[in-house]
C-alpha cells in the first residue's frame, strides 16, 4: 500500500520527478490556500480519523479538539500523541497532544497542535473545562489561541477564540452530542488584511448496537461551506483489538482504522484517502491512569 517502484531506471527517476512536481503543487495549494482561508482548527486523533472524524459524541482524551463535553467522564489522569503526515509531504504535517486531569466535579483539559513546518505553521494552544451536569448530560468549555507563521513574515500573528459543547446520554447505547467552534468570529491580521476563521457547528452521535458494533454518524456546517456529512463504523473482531471505516462528502473521502489497547495504553492508525492526492496516514498513542 505504500512506494511501487519501476525497474526501468528512466521510467523512474521521470516517476520520481513528476511525483516531487505534483506534492509541491499539492503543498502550495494547502499552504497558501489555508493563508487566505485562515487557519483550519484541524480534527486531531487516529480512531477519529479512522471513522472520517465523526467523533463529536465521543469521551475520550482528544475531547480537547472534538468536543470539550466529552472530557468530563474520564475518571482519571489521561494524556495523548498523535502525528498525520497529509498526503506523505512534510510541509503538511500535523503533530498534536492532549492531557486531561479530572479535578472535584469536573476536569481540566490542556491541548495543542501544529501543523506545517519551516517557514509556514499553523498551531493552537488551548485550556478547557468540563464537567458532568447530571446523569445523562455534561458541557465544556475551551479558551484557545491560534497563531500563524507567514513565509513573508517570521513573527507568529494570532488570535484568541473559544469553543464548547455538550453531550447528552438518554440511553446506555446512544450518545449525542453538538459543539461550536468560533462564535465571536475571530481571525487573523494577515498581511494582506484581516481573514476570518469560519464558525463551525457540529452536532451527531454514536449507537452502540452491541459489544462488538459502534456506528457513528456527524453533520458539520460552517459559515463558509455547504454542510459536510460524516459516518463510521468500528468494530470489535477480538478482545483489545477495533477495525473502523468511515466516509464523508462531499467531496467524498474514504477513511479507514485499527486501534489495539493493552492495559492503560492505546495506539491507533488511521488512514484517509484523496483521489487526487492519496493517502494520508496517521497515529496516535494515548494513555489512561484511573
Amino acid at each position: 500500500m505504500q512506494n511501487n517502484q519501476f525497474t526501468y531506471q528512466p521510467k523512474l527517476k521521470t516517476g520520481n520527478q513528476f511525483k516531487k512536481i505534483f506534492f509541491l503543487l499539492a503543498s502550495f495549494v494547502f499552504i497558501f490556500g489555508s493563508t487566505v482561508n485562515a487557519i483550519e482548527n484541524h480534527p486531531i486523533g487516529a480512531r477519529s480519523l479512522g471513522l472520517s472524524h465523526a467523533s463529536v459524541s465521543f469521551s475520550d482524551v482528544w475531547g480537547t479538539f472534538h468536543n470539550q463535553a466529552g472530557i468530563a467522564r474520564l475518571d482519571g489522569f489521561s494524556a495523548g500523541f498523535f502525528y498525520e503526515s497529509r498526503f506523505g509531504v512534510d510541509l503538511l504535517s500535523l503533530s498534536s497532544g492532549s492531557v486531561v486531569l479530572p479535578v472535584g466535579e469536573g476536569a481540566f483539559g490542556l491541548s495543542f497542535f501544529q501543523f506545517g513546518s519551516g517557514v509556514f505553521k499553523e498551531n493552537k494552544y488551548a485550556l478547557a473545562y468540563a464537567r458532568q451536569l447530571s446523569e445523562k448530560w455534561s458541557a465544556g468549555v475551551q479558551l484557545d489561541y491560534l497563531a500563524q507563521t507567514f513565509p513573508e513574515n517570521a513573527r507568529a500573528k494570532g488570535f484568541a477564540t473559544f469553543e464548547g459543547g455538550v453531550l447528552f446520554q438518554p440511553s446506555e447505547k446512544l450518545h449525542l452530542g453538538a459543539h461550536v467552534f468560533n462564535p465571536v468570529k475571530g481571525g487573523i491580521e494577515a498581511p494582506a488584511g484581516k481573514t476570518e476563521m469560519p464558525v463551525v457547528f457540529r452536532t451527531g452521535g454514536h449507537y452502540i448496537f452491541d459489544e462488538m458494533v459502534l456506528v457513528a454518524f456527524e453533520a458539520e456546517k460552517d459559515n463558509q461551506n455547504p454542510v459536510l456529512l460524516k459516518s463510521g463504523i468500528e468494530f470489535l473482531p477480538v478482545e483489545n483489538m477495533a477495525l473502523r471505516f468511515g466516509v464523508s462528502g462531499k467531496p467524498f473521502k474514504y477513511t479507514a482504522g485499527v486501534g489495539y489497547k493493552a492495559g492503560n495504553v492505546s495506539a491507533d492508525l488511521g488512514f484517509s484517502y484523496h483521489g487526487n492526492l492519496g493517502i494520508t496516514p496517521s497515529v496516535s498513542v494515548q494513555i489512561h491512569l484511573q
